[in-house]
């Protein structure tokens, strides 16, 4: 069962990454494919209750890949972690076979639940760079998670999203339009801020000429 999950990982590995030159170069050199390797045997001594030694394994794996994996999170074979230096899973986690993980991606908790607290990630999804997926939320079979994204909410099979909170663009490849909030909420505050601004720099001027015809009668009377 190891040698045949291994030999998955290794086959995806060398269908999405295109430096990769031939199958016994990534076994020897590609961390995404050793730090799955060490789950494996983490996951299993954690199945066994020696979660102690789950969890020394799974921190040896992390100083030497830089790879973070709770040795309770539910991998598939045949899942590629790319480069990988970042990457986090937690506990609850749940990753389907044929995703693909790239580097500084987070599979976390949003730190106010219990229980399933982690995303499960359906199957050939892809997770791009620094994405941080949050929460006990679904990502649906074959979905797209931008670079940089904060995803906080279900996304759907087959969408792409992207953004600060994450919001769907695409679905099956045509753009989609759910009604969503189109607003950016930083620009919304700016304006309110500069709004405000205006209104202050108005209540300070009228003030100031207040001030001015008062000193001028002042004079006037004297």
């Amino acid at each position: 069962m190891f040698f045949k999950r291994l030999r998955l990982d290794i086959a995806a590995a060398k269908a999405n990454d295109p430096a990769a030159r031939n199958k016994f170069e990534i076994w020897l050199t590609y961390s995404g494919v050793h730090a799955l390797s060490w789950h494996r045997w983490a996951n299993r001594l954690y199945r066994m209750h020696l979660k102690l030694l789950a969890r020394i394994t799974s921190q040896f794996c992390k100083f030497c890949t830089g790879i973070e994996i709770h040795p309770a999170a539910k991998i598939a074979a045949g899942v590629f972690i790319d480069h990988g230096h970042g990457v986090v899973i937690g506990e609850t986690a749940e990753v389907g076979a044929g995703t693909v993980i790239y580097q500084g991606v987070t599979l976390g908790g949003t730190g106010k639940e219990s229980g399933k607290r982690h995303p499960t990630v359906g199957e050939n999804c892809v997770i791009s760079a620094g994405a941080k997926v949050l929460g006990n939320i679904t990502v649906g079979d074959g979905a797209k998670v931008g670079a940089g994204a904060v995803v906080l909410k279900d996304v759907p099979a087959c969408a792409t999203v992207v953004g600060v909170p994450a919001r769907v663009v695409r679905i099956c490849g045509e753009k989609a339009d759910l009604g969503q909030e189109k607003e950016d909420p930083y620009q919304k505050e700016i304006c309110s801020l500069r709004e405000r601004v205006f209104a202050l720099e108005e209540r300070l001027a009228e003030l100031g000429e207040s001030r001015l015809a008062k000193k001028e009668d002042e004079d006037e009377n004297l």
